[in-house]
């Protein structure tokens, strides 16, 4: 999940920054975006934007959010919080109010032009933001606030609020002399522009890669529902009667699991794990080496040892050594257990009469074929019984019985793609919340991946401001009379980004600047979430058989509860091998001549690497760590919330999973405050003690 963050200050933690460009002559009566949104709860009016539209309303806009910055460094009287720090919170609204769209629809649903926008945009924000932290004026203000804070009879959001303003600048080099300012903004503007490009070279190399088959022969093994998936992929793309497998992850992981034909899994497997490799059409290999060296520069330059120690300066885990000791201890019996795994997958391949040692591309197939022979549980048995919609409602039937919330579709509010759907979330008292979006199918328009984001932050200064949630996934089309259906993985995906909407709908804060969180914080709140699609009262709610509405059978939940550690393995060392590889690329210096793919290979044969496992995502499509997010030296998070929400949710697996108490205490302690206090002390006064391992070991079957 990647959330927008106050544009005027706090995007000095995305990279961003401000232009000295004057408006353009666009005629404003024109401009969607310089008008009040009357719509239903202020959302974008979509059809009426027009990619035209961008480039005048962000010039009008950094030029807006320029003069509010300017006025509050400049104001005679003596600093306070109000007029300096909660003035910062107010300013930028043109800005916040075009970049939320913008951003939003850059990641779901963009096209040439709108990239173009972007990667000019991308330097206006880098601009700003160093205009804006490099300003003495504006930087004395907070200075002399914080010097005297402990004296200021501040209420604890407003506190933390100060620190964090301050951090913002320090971590910036506010307090660097002018020349090192200027090489800084230099450097930001350069990472900026480098991190855009890279996210639209793994966006191309995505879409450009296509497995067409042709012959009705070579769909062997595939399930009804891939097939035609796979029909409907290759219509759209002007190959009607045929079947098309992308490089998608809804379309990869089918055809790696169901398909019999191993020449043509071992084809999109490399397909896939080719994206931005050195010598293609969209090669990122020099790309990451010039982001890495200009990380690290501007890393030393504010006086720290490497990216991953500048990134970690303000997160709960404080220092790479410390992420580094979590993945470690982790990674050691994950990769006993995978091994294990391994040696079950080569005994399902001999006892078949395969003359071959299992390969990357064999091992979803083979681990689908012992799961059915383990568990009689396979997604094909599973699958015709996750009907999206019917998971959709069995999350809201979650949030329902968690705290009595209620979500009503609107079918009449204007949105920016005909798959989105809206829906208007309301209290157990009938008050309203916020609203919430879906925009669940992949297209060639979208980035791959699944996150949750805002149009709109809750807030309550400067006037009261309800939050729109927008959840995007990439999951595939249903054909026919097929309705969409959900791998088992999707499952967890769909419950997970809900976890996100439920924290982003459920933020209690006075000022927006306090709906950003220490950014291994971030992940805990949704993957706690996950917890309960598996719950057998939930999957009863939901796990409805598409052709029947047979409910799931009871047989079938034993089955899945026995299966659920299976393969966790493979799925934790897929996943620390990302999070290693991210932390040895952000703490080691790199050299001019540097080969990305023989560095990739040396860092994971160090840690141990299995042949028949490949890492989630290879360096040069690792959009995470060089795609301009925040996730940079900082992969490790989900893992680290993982370890948090495990532990938390046994809370709930002790006293009831809709334990009234336990639902409160999670919104009162965790959801509600968001960044406004510090998150280790929101998890132990929810938990009531540190945190522990166990839970995390114990749900991964990773203990003896």
């Amino acid at each position: 999940m990647k959330k927008f963050k106050k544009a005027a200050l706090a995007a000095a933690l995305m990279g961003m920054a401000l232009p000295m460009a004057a408006p353009s002559a666009t005629a404003e009566d024109t401009n969607p975006f310089f008008e009040e949104w009357t719509t239903p709860h202020g959302l974008a009016p979509f059809s009426q934007i027009e990619n035209a539209d961008y480039m005048p309303a962000f010039e009008k806009a950094f030029a807006e959010s320029r003069a509010d910055i300017d006025a509050i460094a400049n104001n005679p009287d003596a600093p306070t919080f109000e007029n300096t720090i909660a003035a910062l919170d107010k300013s930028g609204k043109l800005l916040n109010k075009v970049a939320g769209v913008f951003y939003n629809l850059t990641g779901s649903h963009t096209n040439p032009e709108m990239q173009e926008i972007q990667a000019t945009v991308s330097g206006m924000f880098s601009r700003h933001n160093n205009e804006t932290l490099f300003n003495k004026k504006l930087f004395d203000r907070v200075d002399a606030l914080y010097q005297k804070r402990d004296s200021l009879d501040l209420t604890p959001e407003q506190a933390r609020m100060l620190w964090r303003t301050h951090l913002d600048f320090t971590s910036a080099g506010a307090n660097l002399d002018e020349d090192a300012k200027a090489e800084l903004a230099k450097l930001n503007e350069e990472i900026s522009g480098l991190t855009t490009k890279f996210g639209r070279n793994v966006l191309g190399a995505t879409n450009a890669f296509e497995m067409i088959v042709e012959n009705e022969a070579d769909l062997a093994g595939l399930p009804d529902f891939v097939v035609a998936a796979a029909a409907e992929m290759a219509k759209e793309r002007g190959h009607e009667g045929k079947w098309m497998f992308t490089a998608t992850r809804s379309s990869f992981t089918p055809f790696m699991t169901f398909s019999t034909r191993r020449d043509l899994r071992e084809k999109l497997h490399k397909g896939y794990m080719a994206r931005g490799a050195k010598g293609t059409e969209f090669d990122n290999t020099e790309i990451v080496k010039d982001i890495l060296q200009a990380r690290e520069k501007r890393a030393k330059l504010l006086g720290y040892k490497n990216h991953a120690e500048y990134q970690m300066a303000d997160r709960m885990m404080g220092h790479p050594d410390r992420a580094f000791e979590l993945l470690n201890r982790i990674w050691e019996p994950a990769l006993e257990k995978a091994k294990e795994e391994r040696a079950a997958l080569q005994e399902m391949v001999n006892s078949e009469g395969g003359d071959f040692e299992l390969a990357a591309w064999d091992w979803w197939h083979y681990a689908e074929k012992v799961r059915k022979a383990r568990y009689d549980l396979d997604e094909q048995t599973l699958k015709p019984y996750f009907v999206l919609d019917n998971v959709l409602k069995g999350a809201f039937h979650t949030a329902n019985k968690l705290w009595g919330l209620t979500f009503k579709e609107r079918t009449d509010i204007d949105t920016y793609h005909p798959d989105v759907r809206t829906f208007e979330v309301y209290e157990k008292d009938g008050s309203y919340l916020g609203l919430y979006l879906t925009d669940h199918h992949a297209r060639a328009s979208k980035r791959g991946g699944a996150w949750n984001n805002s149009f709109r932050s809750q807030k309550k200064v400067d006037g009261v401001a309800t939050p729109i949630v927008v959840n995007v996934m990439s999951f595939p089309k249903g054909s026919g009379d097929v309705p969409p259906l959900l791998s088992a993985d999707n499952v967890g995906t769909l419950f997970h980004e809900f976890g996100h909407a439920m924290h982003t709908l459920m933020s209690d804060v006075t000022y927006d600047r306090m709906n950003s969180m220490a950014w291994d914080f971030v992940e805990f709140p949704s993957q706690i979430f996950e917890g309960w699609a598996w719950e057998p009262e939930v999957l009863r709610v939901y796990a409805k058989h598409y052709k029947t509405g047979e409910v799931i059978p009871e047989n079938m939940i034993e089955r899945l509860e026995a299966a659920s550690k299976f393969n966790q393995g493979f799925a934790t060392v897929e996943y620390v091998s990302a999070a290693l590889l991210d932390m040895h690329w952000h703490t080691r210096s790199i050299a001019d001549d540097v080969d990305v793919a023989a560095f990739e290979k040396q860092v994971l044969d160090e840690i141990g690497l299995i042949d028949e496992i490949v890492v989630r995502y290879r360096t040069p499509y690792f959009n995470h760590a060089f795609g301009g997010s925040a996730y940079a030296a900082g992969y490790y998070t989900y893992l680290w919330s993982e370890v948090l929400s495990a532990d938390a949710y046994a809370t709930f697996a002790e006293e009831g999973i809709f334990n009234q108490d336990v639902a409160a205490r999670l919104r009162h302690s965790i959801l509600e405050p968001r960044g406004a206090r510090d998150p280790m002390e929101m998890f132990e006064e929810f938990k009531g003690r540190e945190y522990k391992l166990d839970a995390i070991l114990e749900a991964r079957g990773l203990t003896d």
